[in-house]
């Protein structure tokens, strides 16, 4: 008897300790990859955004739309949770590691080739109508009787813009990385200024334009990319400044700040959209 319990005993001990071992080697096992927990704002999203559409449709044509008020608010606030929750998942939970930070480096150039792609788009209509007037507007380019706008004026001052903010939000990526916060902030405010500053020639430019989008293919042509360019830039400014908020609240540091470089990668992006618009549209198309 005695010799069984003892072997009872040891089994019972030698099963505890490998289960024990086990368990803690499974335990210090860490994904890299961070596991989204379930989230409510994806749907609330995709809800509101049906109400912003259904609205923009009523008032394309001319419909009363007073009940769909309530996209606009839901909107605002389930992006604003979102981005809450993102930004609590990566500065203050340390959930965003360097392989979900490489995850969302690839996805954000993938878009940026997707918004490229589209811009491509309607260059290829602009070259088609250049390239193989039609007797319809009088087989030349640009049709006759439109007047083009002056190259020389508000599309260069806009390009002076657009390359000194390029400049200037650079050297406060690297004022950043260097952690000069000061210098860093100042070039910031400085790269705002300019934007807003071309949204404003932007919109004065339209305003004294002799045509409009339905002249023609050339005016479709150009508003399109013009217009779709300027809502790049308003987005982009939004996306500078809500980086900037995050900047003042010192939630960047000089090793982690993955919003704000995505962000100026979409300021290159626009501005380099732009200056294929200066010399192809303004210049050669006119």
């Amino acid at each position: 008897m005695m010799s069984i319990s003892k072997f009872l005993v040891g089994a019972d001990s030698f099963s505890t300790s490998f289960f024990k071992s086990s368990y803690s080697h499974k335990a210090i096992i860490r994904t890299p990859y961070h596991v989204v927990d379930p989230s409510p704002w994806p749907v609330l999203m995709g809800a509101n955004l049906w109400g912003i559409a259904a609205m923009f449709i009523c008032w394309v044509n001319e419909i009363s739309f007073d009940s769909l008020y309530w996209g606009v608010p839901i909107f605002v606030l389930t992006f604003y949770s979102w981005v809450r929750d993102i930004i609590n998942e990566a500065t203050f939970q340390g959930f965003h590691t360097e392989k979900v930070q490489s995850g969302l480096t690839l996805g954000f150039v993938l878009f940026l080739i997707s918004e490229l792609m589209l811009f491509f788009s309607f260059f290829w209509g602009f070259f088609h109508s250049a390239l193989s007037s039609s007797i319809e507007i009088g087989c030349c380019w640009p049709p006759v009787g439109l007047e083009c706008l002056d190259w020389s004026k508000v599309p260069l001052h806009n390009t002076a813009l657009l390359v000194a903010s390029s400049a200037s939000i650079t050297l406060s990526h690297n004022y950043l990385q260097w952690g000069n916060m000061w210098f860093s902030t100042a070039t910031y405010i400085v790269t705002l200024g300019l934007s807003v500053m071309f949204i404003k020639n932007q919109y004065e430019e339209y305003a004294w334009s002799s045509f409009s989008i339905s002249d023609g293919t050339y005016g479709s042509c150009f508003f399109m990319l013009t217009g779709l360019h300027g809502l790049h830039v308003i987005g982009g400014t939004c996306g500078l400044l809500f980086c900037f908020i995050r900047m003042m609240l010192l939630q960047f540091s000089p090793e982690h700040h993955v919003a704000l470089t995505l962000a100026i990668w979409y300021w290159h992006f626009v501005d380099i959209v732009w200056l294929g618009l200066f010399f192809i549209i303004y210049i050669w198309g006119s």
